[in-house]
Order: structure tokens, then C-alpha cells, then sequence
């Protein structure tokens, strides 16, 4: 691996979103192999971004939590990327389908930290008592990798997929409510379309938060007060069009919902 190569396919990959244009898999285009290649690629996005006037991070997404998505790339962990504050909406809000290529919807437990992780890797008490609240969210994910064609490569070199995303209102202490055991139901123009579980996030949605604050203190990222933790999603995802309405019902986390404006998606 080159670092010419990581330079060109995070220039595809920024250009493909800037033109709101799929492109083909960068894993064989740019020939972009291993997961160090596909963060590096990620990471120089990161801070294309940041470097926009106002532009700042305000969160994280964890993606791959689903046992059988792992399995389908042969994978055994999760991966994760960065939240700007640009893609934050609440609940109720029009969704700028203009800002999307090839949108799908999943909904998820989001949660607020409340105070600063340590430097080093958390222990399962620091990283719980850093945690102030749940949420119930949907991301809405988004690749500019043609039809959805991704390898793990792709995908993560991609800031894993992130789109835009919706936080609901009302936030609940993490003790409050048995995470793992929340139902999911989610519909789009009041038909369902996918139910789940909290089991479904890794088995339970703080070890999928936990995940994260662990491989982010590794890499001397740790989390801070105030971001945002998309944990994943508690079942499949689903496409959505302009016009869509999307409203999901999290169990005791109560519900949220965003409708998808008329604009065209390109």
C-alpha cells in the first residue's frame, strides 16, 4: 500500500460525495487492502472536513454490530466513524434528501457522554460512569460506493457509511431502561418495515458504546463530554425516497421520527 494510492482514493471518495456521484468499490479501483489503508483513507477525509470553516466533530457511529453483517465480510469486530455537526437532526425534522446518494434508514440507541473518558482504555465502570444518557436515533447511512457494492475496505474507508442522523427528545439515564431486552419497530409511511432487538447491537447496545470507547483511547481518540455514540442498528436497514416519512418506536426509549424532503436524490 502506497500513500499515493490512500491520497487518490480519499479524493474519489471526497469528490463522489461533493458530486453527489456513486463511484465503483476503491478497493479495487485504488486497490486499497486492510483495515490501517481504509482508516488512513477515512482519516484524510476526517480532516478535509475539519478544515471547512465551522466544521467540527461532535460524535461517533459504530457499524458492523450485527453478528451476521460481520460474518457476511468476515469480519469479528465492528468498525466505527466520525459524526460532524452537520448531520445531526432531531426528531420531527425535515431530512435534505439533496445531501443523500443512496440513503437507507436503521434505527438505534444513541447515547450522550457525560463527562470525559480517561486517556487510557477504560475500565467497564469508568466507561459506564461516563455515560449520561440514552436516546432512541436513526442513522441514516449513505455510501458513495455504486449499488451498495462494499467490502469492508469500502466501507470503512467510506467513515463507515455515516449519512445523516436523527436523535429523539426526550434523554433517559442508561440504568433506567433494560437496554438489550428494547423492542424495535420501524416504518416508513406507516407500513412496517423492520423489527429488532437491543440484543441485536452486539449482543447489547453499551458493549457496542464500549467497543468504541476502547478503540478510541487506543488511538489516543478517547471520547469526550457531549459527543454523540451511534451504537447501531437493532435491525435491517431499509432504503428510503424523498417523501418518505420514517417513524421508529424504541420500547420504553419512546420513538422518533424524520420525514425525507422532495428534493432529488442524485
Amino acid at each position: 500500500m502506497t500513500e499515493p494510492a490512500v491520497q487518490a482514493a480519499a479524493r474519489a471518495l471526497h469528490e463522489a460525495r461533493a458530486q453527489r456521484r456513486a463511484i465503483p468499490p476503491i478497493s479495487a479501483s485504488h486497490d486499497i487492502a486492510g483495515l490501517d489503508a481504509a482508516y488512513a483513507v477515512a482519516g484524510l477525509n476526517v480532516r478535509a472536513r475539519l478544515d471547512e470553516p465551522g466544521r467540527r466533530i461532535v460524535g461517533k457511529k459504530v457499524g458492523l454490530t450485527s453478528k451476521a453483517v460481520q460474518l457476511q465480510l468476515g469480519v469479528d469486530q465492528p468498525d466505527f466513524g466520525v459524526l460532524f455537526d452537520d448531520m445531526e437532526f432531531l426528531s420531527g425534522d425535515e431530512i435534505p434528501s439533496v445531501r443523500l446518494l443512496q440513503p437507507k434508514v436503521e434505527a438505534e440507541v444513541a447515547f450522550v457522554v457525560g463527562r470525559d473518558l480517561p486517556t487510557g482504555v477504560p475500565s467497564w465502570a469508568e466507561f459506564l460512569a461516563a455515560i449520561a444518557h440514552a436516546l432512541p436515533a436513526l442513522e441514516i447511512v449513505d455510501s458513495a460506493i455504486a449499488d451498495w457494492k462494499i467490502t469492508l475496505v469500502d466501507t470503512v474507508a467510506d467513515n463507515a457509511s455515516c449519512g445523516l442522523y436523527v436523535l429523539g427528545d426526550q434523554p433517559l439515564a442508561i440504568g433506567s431502561v433494560a437496554l438489550e431486552a428494547v423492542g424495535m419497530e420501524m416504518s416508513i409511511n406507516g407500513r412496517t418495515v423492520s423489527v429488532g432487538t437491543g440484543a441485536a447491537c452486539l449482543g447489547h447496545p453499551l458493549r457496542a458504546a464500549y467497543w468504541l470507547a476502547r478503540t478510541m483511547a487506543a488511538r489516543s481518540q478517547p471520547l469526550r463530554a457531549g459527543e454523540v455514540i451511534l451504537s447501531g442498528a437493532l435491525g435491517p436497514m431499509v432504503p428510503v425516497q424523498p417523501g418518505d416519512v420514517v417513524h421508529a418506536h424504541l420500547g420504553a426509549l419512546g420513538s422518533v421520527r424524520c420525514r425525507f424532503d422532495q428534493s432529488a436524490v442524485r
